[in-house]
């Protein structure tokens, strides 16, 4: 993709996600939370409603990573805070949990659904996954669910995850994958979370050339023809 067809992908989501705030945080009930379903009901009674209506990922972090007390941990396109809030629970008041959002509207929700929660270990960043506002190995543990496929170019974002991982650190992400040789269909659009997946051996192909170790994929249900959730966990060296 060229620059201009990059910001219009990038602008395309950020409409999407914008209506998202305004119709999910008015609209949603409980039961009809299709990110939120991902997750158990005692997981969720951890956070708050409005963290969970914004829950639009297609998987559950929590069950990927086990994070330690006392770690630093960052989400990658952390929305309405709910992985961030079940992440600052999980590393305890000693540990931190970051999340970075390229939607200030989403950063404020969160702010907000982490004070209702009653985490202070937490801080949410306004950014790019592809340019996170972190310093250099400086978290323990990568989270996303259900952002990297919405990324025009995701060279750049795994960069980006070796980079601020210490040592040893590892990442758990759920998202989409697409077979080998699956072509997105005719007028997909790229905030639907299919346009822009990964067929599974390029998955595999740039992590390895981001410097991402032992990395894997496990696809766990169908989204659509060809298309697929998955866990992706990988590490970096010590």
């Amino acid at each position: 993709m060229n620059d201009n067809s990059n910001e219009a992908v990038r602008e395309e989501v950020r409409s999407y996600y914008r209506e998202a705030i305004d119709t999910r945080t008015s609209t949603v009930g409980r039961d009809d939370r299709w990110g939120a379903s991902r997750y158990d009901a005692e997981t969720l009674d951890e956070a708050n409603d409005g963290a969970a209506n914004l829950s639009m990922g297609c998987g559950n972090p929590h069950l990927m990573v086990d994070l330690q007390p006392g770690e630093t941990v960052l989400d990658l396109g952390s929305g309405g805070g709910l992985d961030v809030i079940l992440s600052a629970k999980r590393v305890g008041p000693k540990g931190f949990a970051y999340g970075v959002d390229f939607l200030d509207e989403m950063g404020i929700a969160a702010r907000e659904n982490a004070l209702e929660a009653g985490v202070s270990n937490v801080k949410f960043l306004t950014g790019d996954i592809e340019n996170v506002p972190l310093p250099d190995s400086s978290v323990d543990a990568v989270i996303s669910n259900c952002v990297i496929n919405l990324a025009p170019d995701k060279a750049p974002v795994f960069a980006e995850i070796a980079r601020v991982l210490r040592p040893g650190g590892r990442f758990a992400l759920s998202d989409v994958v697409a077979d080998n040789g699956a072509v997105p269909e005719d007028g997909a659009d790229w905030a639907g979370c299919g346009a822009g997946a990964l067929q599974f051996d390029n998955y595999l192909r740039m992590l390895s050339e981001a410097g991402l170790d032992d990395a894997s994929i496990e696809l766990t249900h169908e989204t659509s023809p060809g298309l697929h959730g998955a866990i992706i966990r990988g590490s970096v060296g010590e």
